[in-house]
């Protein structure tokens, strides 16, 4: 007998349309669709082509036309400034309306696109709303990100209007915008017509009237404004991907499918109802604080959380376990990287029992591959199921997960579960032949993809053909490795670049990870894979310790080193464990293993845009002279 999960999962596949159609009648359409998908002209799919919606009606004005105005709708903590506040649905929609009056004002006009260049502040998400409202396509930039990141998607999206911010606040120092949002503009060759400030207390900016005025200014004896209808394949926003190599990709998101997809995973995967209290702890500018942090949750009408602050240092270790006590949280969905930065700094959980955390129910983790030694961790300290799951800025949401809200599965741990309802996920090998139980490959997913996914890249059809959709015929590539287990359980190992070859036999560094992470004194670590002439590649470890740890260093390596023997083989080749004060990764948490891999090798490599601290690069480059793999410091 078949399992509800399955039965669903099954449903999804086999008939698409029909199960696509029965989930986007729980959204609000001006008028709904007939023609559910279009195939006419693959790998160009297009779902509820003639249906007619609005992203922010369906965010704010659905529930307070159900009755629900007076419901807390978004909740803004900052424990870097102090700064706390609620907004009901009816209060948001209030900001949101003004706002997009604000907009209308300066010209903006449905398809107009807007760069939105912000900290985590409420206005950031009434921004991006008031886009919604009036059928502009937003554009959110990480903010901090540097003038030359900035100016390439003013370029590419030929924005009208910038919004922005005097500055944004980390642990211990400020980000001033002004220098960059100048740098940017000077270098931008296209010239946005309007820059709105918004000045944070104590750190105004003067401004360059009159192509600069301020939010206070722009929000001046405006009208509120209403939803205006948008068909379902019209764009919602566009979203650039990090950019750690090559020219940025804008990925877009057309607003039907969006809401339709959005909505269904707040309870299908999440399991989270209109009364909950909900956080996901990333920033705006990532595709997790599109997803999760301002759209599913306001879909669903639940509470969502705005965090401006970080997993340690803002006070503490404890600053995660204290938002999930102060405001009831039943689900947090957040990176792994920021479990394991609470696990290095507090690993008997210490500041965990100062908390009552008998709301809590569910921890989400995705971003990264998830270490099993963290999620155990995670499990002995919370004691609520961990799930590791899997998606891409390119999908919106989970490609596979264990789906809490049909039927919660056992966990596999370092296996990101069964594919999601909506994606026939496939293993492929290097041949093109479709993989067998538990043969490594690339991990595909076949065409069409489901609704909320990307159906092309920002003015360049032919590059989303190019990149995703060329080598597999039939199946979108994403460029992650991995198997599938007897029991359908989909094993992310690495990126298809993070797979090495050594003398001849293809191993996963994610696979040598998983064994370093479990030694007792490893908070986290990296593999990856340097040239070498007899065996073509040699996996080499770099680990970050724990707090407190007193042990020796060559003896830790020593003990990694057979670990790793143990567990996965002398073909590993593996003898090399180096421990390191920090890893190099991005603002969003990702290891950036590739320029790692780049410095070993001594090959020439750009400093990634998107990384955190660009010092750590330094700092590796002569951890690994010192121990002899590179030749020059």
């Amino acid at each position: 007998m078949k399992s509800e999960f399955e039965t669903i999962y099954r449903e999804s596949i086999d008939n698409p349309e029909k199960f696509w159609q029965e989930v986007s009648n729980d959204i609000f359409w001006f008028k709904k669709p007939s023609k559910i998908l279009n195939k006419s002209n693959p790998p160009f799919y297009k779902w509820f082509e003639d249906g007619t919606t609005n992203t922010c009606y369906n965010a704010l004005d659905l529930h307070i036309e159900n009755g629900k105005g007076g419901k807390t709708a978004l909740i803004y903590d900052s424990p870097i400034t102090g700064n706390k506040k609620k907004f009901t649905y009816l209060e948001l929609k209030d900001k949101v309306s003004k706002f997009a009056g604000s907009l209308d004002n300066l010209g903006i006009k449905k398809g107009d696109r807007v760069i939105i260049y912000m900290p985590m502040i409420p206005e950031a998400v009434i921004a991006m709303l008031a886009c919604g409202r009036i059928g502009a396509v937003h554009s959110v930039v990480f903010g901090g990100f540097a003038s030359n990141e900035l100016a390439s998607r003013i370029d590419d999206s030929k924005a009208k209007l910038l919004i922005t911010a005097s500055c944004g606040f980390e642990p211990g120092k400020t980000v001033h915008y002004r220098p960059l949002v100048d740098g940017a503009l000077k270098l931008a060759k296209h010239k946005v017509e309007k820059v709105i400030f918004y000045q944070r207390k104590d750190n105004e900016v003067k401004l360059n009237k009159p192509t600069e005025i301020s939010w206070d200014e722009a929000l001046s004896n405006q009208k509120d404004i209403d939803c205006i209808e948008m068909g379902a394949n019209e764009y919602a926003y566009i979203l650039y991907t990090s950019g750690t190599t090559g020219i940025p990709k804008g990925i877009v998101r057309d607003i039907g499918g969006h809401i339709v997809a959005l909505k269904w995973t707040m309870k299908n995967i999440y399991n989270i109802k209109e009364d909950d209290i909900w956080w996901s702890a990333s920033d705006i500018g990532w595709i997790v604080g599109h997803s999760y942090i301002v759209y599913a949750p306001l879909f669903k009408g639940c509470t969502t959380i705005l965090f401006e602050g970080k997993p340690v240092g803002t006070p503490d270790a404890g600053a995660f376990w204290k938002i999930i006590s102060d405001y009831k949280v039943k689900s947090l969905f957040t990176a792994p990287t920021a479990f394991r930065a609470i696990k290095k700094e507090d690993p008997e959980g210490k500041f965990f029992s100062k908390y009552d955390l008998s709301s809590f129910e569910s921890l989400f983790l995705a971003g990264e591959r998830a270490d099993p030694d963290t999620i155990k961790w995670a499990e002995n300290l919370l004691k609520v199921p961990v799930i590791d799951h899997w998606w891409q800025t390119e999908t919106s949401w989970a490609i596979s997960s264990n789906c809490t809200g049909i039927e919660m599965m056992k966990t596999k741990y370092g296996s990101a579960c069964k594919a999601v309802p909506g994606y026939d996920v496939k293993i492929i090998k290097p041949d093109q032949s479709i993989a067998k139980e538990n043969e490594m490959g690339d991990i595909v997913v076949k065409l069409p993809l489901p609704p909320g996914t990307f159906p092309t890249l920002w003015n360049a059809d032919k590059r989303y053909e190019e990149n995703y959709m060329s080598n597999y015929k039939g199946y979108y590539q994403t460029y992650d490795a991995g198997h599938i287990d007897e029991d359908g359980y989909i094993w992310i190992m690495s990126r298809t670049d993070d797979i090495i070859n050594v003398a001849g036999h293809r191993l996963s560094t994610g696979a040598i990870e998983e064994v370093l992470s479990e030694h007792q004194s490893v908070a986290e670590c990296a593999v990856l894979g340097i040239a070498d002439k007899l065996k073509g590649q040699l996996p080499i470890g770099l680990v970050v310790l724990k707090s407190g740890v007193e042990k020796n260093n060559d003896t830790i390596s020593k003990e990694c080193v057979q670990m790793v023997r143990d567990k996965i083989g002398p073909v590993a080749a593996f003898k090399v464990v180096i421990v390191i004060k920090r890893l190099p990764k991005t603002r969003s948490g990702k290891i950036l293993r590739g320029t790692i891999r780049k410095i070993a090798d001594g090959v020439e490599y750009k400093i990634p845009p998107t990384i955190d601290d660009p010092a750590i690069l330094t700092e590796i480059k002569e951890d690994l002279f010192n121990h002899k793999i590179l030749k020059n410091g």
